[in-house]
């Protein structure tokens, strides 16, 4: 959903953009600006990926370890 979110606002500029201008006022924006924000996009959505993924693999982790403590735990207890 995110990575489509830049296209369709560079289908809308271009659609803006290719529009008679003698009946529209379009406001330009330079290909590197564009190429900037979905970029940015991009990188900023591989970041929150990456965290996400982090987070979710700390945490079973964190939950095999203690299942693995309660075990043991268990185990010295039938002894």
């Amino acid at each position: 959903l995110t990575s489509s979110i830049p296209l369709f606002l560079s289908v809308c500029l271009i659609t803006c953009c290719l529009k008679d201008s003698s009946s529209v006022s379009c406001y330009r924006i330079d290909p590197g600006t564009i190429t900037g924000i979905i970029c940015a996009d991009v990188l900023l959505t591989l970041v929150i990926v990456i965290v996400t993924y982090q987070c979710a693999s700390f945490r079973r982790q964190k939950i095999e370890n203690a299942n693995k403590v309660y075990m043991n735990v268990r185990a010295n207890c039938k002894n």
